[in-house]
């Protein structure tokens, strides 16, 4: 079949991957479907990095010009994903650093966090429902506390679900400095959470 005659369903059965090839080759409703898959994800992820919508929606757009003019390098050893997320971290970054949000460097430490943050599980009874979406504001309320370098694994991990190896690529750190991080990262949240009157944590 050829590229110019898929249907609306055909383009979306497609893989990142084909897609991409699919836009290369000159196909703009390839790279319109990247961008529907995308950019809710993309923006709620530099939403919580920067904490103000406006701005998100102006890096996000910038993502996605970023991401258009270099998917011919798109090399597809790397997930689409991760390299778009990689993309996003750093437009985000740069987007901190002009308005002199400085991203904090933090020493790695030699431990292995295990805290898990449970948000979802089964479907919910009206009340739970509540219950769990006041928890989620307190935890969007503690993230937004963190500094930026932490907040940003945070985000990664527990709210794009990225794996440890993926956010190492994202944010170009090793990955013993990744899980370090994180493990401080948690540890403060949780600190923050007592302070709130959360026991058990």
């Amino acid at each position: 079949m050829s590229i110019h005659a898929l249907s609306i369903g055909d383009i979306r059965s497609l893989t990142d991957g084909e897609l991409i090839v699919n836009a290369v080759s000159g196909m703009n409703d390839g790279f319109e479907e990247l961008v529907r898959r995308y950019q809710r994800p993309i923006t709620s992820y530099v939403f919580r990095m920067l904490g103000d919508y406006e701005s998100s929606l102006d890096v996000t757009q910038e993502v996605f010009i970023k991401v258009y003019n270099s998917l011919s390098k798109y090399s597809s050893e790397y997930k689409f994903s991760t390299w778009l997320y990689r993309i996003a971290h750093n437009a985000a970054i740069d987007h901190m650093r002009r308005n002199s949000v400085v991203a904090m460097s933090i020493e790695a430490e030699n431990a292995d966090g295990t805290f898990q943050f449970q948000i979802e599980s089964g479907r919910p009874s009206p009340e739970q429902d509540h219950e769990r979406s006041e928890w989620r504001n307190e935890i969007d309320a503690v993230i937004k506390c963190l500094p930026p370098g932490y907040r940003d694994l945070i985000v990664l991990r527990h709210s794009r679900d990225l794996s440890y190896d993926e956010i190492a690529e994202v944010t170009g750190l090793p990955l013993g400095t990744v899980k370090n991080r994180l493990f401080r990262a948690r540890e403060m949240m949780r600190q923050m959470f007592i302070e709130r009157g959360f026991k058990g944590i």
